[in-house]
């Protein structure tokens, strides 16, 4: 089919929850809400690390420097999301769709280095107790957060360069809570299926590749615990783990049947039930988890409150 009676779509409408039109103000209110406590939450943890010399440890460089991604990772979708529960329009520009599919991707795929990057360091603090501090320093630290960033930013460019080239001649109506690579490539007016094969080998190695070596160092975590004499040596070694694995669970839970497919979409209340996990429930439970399970920063927090005066 030639493309000269072709007209080419310049905006989109986010269909967001359209069977959930008569409840739109409490989803405002409480998606408000949940944004306004990650946002506090996450920067609450980046300037308690930051603040407190007692954390300055690579552990904790990598829960502040995961804090300040989630500021970001929210900031892509989340205000867009608050504006369209109020809007009728529910419009959002074809560049600036590619624009946030490129950012909420390329965040991702830093969230995933990062939460492996973290896995690592778990597995050399609990594994080679006694190289830890010469193998992980501040400074390699610092050099694998920015290949974490590096690499994420550098991430979903061919996926992008792809979709940008795509005829979209209408529909325009995307039946998601934001734009995302499987809503969008079902708009297309031309076969799309190499699209989704790209889509396909970049997520699987990007995700099942960190995913994997995430379960891997946790194996070995676990057998090494398992050899620990005592019971309280077991208990302390996992609770250094445990909310670093519960992120995981979550975030990767989600991800890996949204993403790793070789389908545009399943059932739309399906999909956008995963997002609502990995793009707002995610990022929301992240401080509660590293706070509420870690005694650190826990009283690093109440330090920080009676410095400022706040706690007497």
């Amino acid at each position: 089919m030639g493309t000269g009676n072709w007209s080419q779509v310049t905006e989109f409408i986010i269909l967001g929850f359209p069977h959930l039109q008569s409840v739109q103000t409490y989803l405002f209110v409480l998606l408000l809400v949940i944004y306004l406590t990650t946002i506090l939450g996450n920067l609450l943890i980046f300037l308690v690390v930051h603040m407190d010399s007692r954390l300055h440890t690579p552990m904790y460089q990598f829960v502040s420097i995961l804090s300040f991604l989630e500021l970001g990772y929210t900031a892509v979708t989340i205000p867009k999301m608050l504006a369209n529960l109020l809007s009728e329009k529910k419009i959002i520009s074809f560049s600036g769709c590619l624009l946030q599919i490129y950012f909420f991707h390329s965040l991702g795929a830093t969230e995933c280095y990062l939460l492996t990057a973290m896995a690592y360091d778990r597995y050399l603090a609990i594994c080679k107790p006694l190289h830890y501090p010469t193998l992980m320093t501040s400074t390699l630290c610092i050099k694998i957060a920015v290949g974490c960033w590096l690499g994420g930013l550098a991430g979903p460019v061919a996926e992008i360069s792809l979709v940008s080239h795509l005829p979209f001649c209408g529909p325009n109506r995307i039946q998601h809570i934001f734009c995302d690579f499987p809503p969008v490539l079902s708009l297309a007016c031309t076969d799309t299926s190499i699209n989704v094969l790209v889509d396909f080998v970049i997520n699987s190695c990007k995700i099942l590749a960190t995913f994997l070596l995430i379960l891997s160092s946790y194996v070995q975590i676990i057998c090494t615990v398992l050899k620990i004499p005592s019971a309280a040596g077991k208990k302390k070694a996992f609770s250094t783990c445990a909310s670093h694995l519960t992120v995981v669970l979550i975030f990767y839970g989600s991800i890996l049947f949204m993403y790793v497919r070789l389908k545009n979409s399943y059932s739309l209340d399906y999909d956008r039930a995963l997002a609502v996990v990995y793009s707002v429930i995610t990022p929301f439970l992240n401080p509660f988890i590293y706070s509420l399970r870690n005694k650190e920063i826990k009283e690093a927090v109440r330090r920080q409150l009676k410095r400022t005066g706040v706690l007497g």
